[in-house]
């Protein structure tokens, strides 16, 4: 059995333990409103561009000719996994989630017979994916200490991205992250950048009017010159939407993983403390008796 001493030395480590993870609570909590007033900024700007290529897309999406960006270059031998995660720990799951979904899809790729390819944006992710899968990384990025995430994070991710392909270095690339839904859910998802997957439009809504609700626009110059300038800009900011929905994440899932850590320490105090006062009351009763005892000896 523990002596005092150590039931002690316990409940004050896991009291300066409490006081840790409420505070990093706290924190979370302040960075987590920044956060999603970033994504609940960046989200319209996104959808929009969604509907303005899905409709200057319909109109190219089978002729000959049309941005490699947009239909692929027609193999889908080699395959480039983005996987977006945190720089530190301490939330909870949400980076082993994200890791988890893009092992899952590697491995299906891998019995598919296709080559994969891996770039890891963030330590946390790397860390946990170059254990079993280093040889197949490519250059990564990291932002440590960064205070807010935008768009000149974002951009060399794209750029990159773009190279490889322009390269010829890959097929098919796909970003994994994870999405912000509330405090308490966060939602894994994958997004494939090239090819891109444009929404298509409701039958018959051809038109940039009809499928944006909008008046009718004139386009100079012709709908395939914008799109080629529209889709490397799209990569971006996808690569962007996905940086902050991930930040928003790893802030709501940090508060609650520290608000569970704190609760845990309160029991686990709790527990501790009745433990010590019945080992100090077990000590003191022994102790009375070995005195009476010695006392009826003499």
């Amino acid at each position: 059995m523990a002596s005092l001493k150590d039931l002690r030395n316990r409940i004050n480590s896991v009291k300066s333990t409490q006081k840790i993870t409420r505070a990093m609570q706290m924190v979370a909590a302040s960075k987590l409103r920044r956060a999603q007033e970033a994504v609940e900024a960046g989200r319209p700007y996104a959808q929009r561009m969604e509907k303005v290529l899905a409709s200057l897309a319909g109109s190219l999406m089978n002729q000959p000719g049309a941005p490699q960006l947009l239909v692929g270059n027609g193999r889908d031998e080699v395959h480039l996994i983005v996987v977006a995660t945190a720089e530190r720990g301490l939330c909870g799951a949400f980076n082993s989630s994200i890791v988890r979904a893009a092992i899952v899809k590697i491995e299906a790729l891998k019995r598919q017979g296709k080559t994969v390819k891996i770039l890891p944006v963030g330590r946390k992710g790397a860390v946990q994916l170059r254990r079993n899968y280093g040889k197949l990384f490519v250059e990564g990025f990291e932002f440590p200490g960064l205070r807010q995430i935008g768009f000149a994070q974002a951009l060399p991710v794209a750029e990159r991205i773009l190279a490889m392909f322009d390269a010829g270095e890959f097929d098919v690339c796909s970003l994994f992250y994870n999405r912000f839904q509330s405090v308490i859910e966060q939602i894994v998802t994958e997004v494939q950048l090239i090819p891109a997957q444009i929404p298509v439009l409701a039958d018959g809504a051809a038109s940039l009017n009809e499928g944006l609700g909008l008046a009718v626009y004139e386009f100079e110059p012709d709908e395939e010159t914008i799109l080629r300038e529209l889709l490397p800009r799209n990569l971006a900011v996808q690569v962007l939407r996905a940086l902050l929905e991930n930040a928003a994440s790893e802030q709501g899932a940090r508060m609650s993983a520290m608000d569970n850590a704190t609760r845990n320490a309160g029991d686990l105090i709790n527990g501790l403390t009745l433990t010590y006062n019945r080992t100090r009351q077990a000590v003191i009763t022994t102790e009375l008796i070995e005195i009476i005892s010695g006392a009826e000896a003499l």
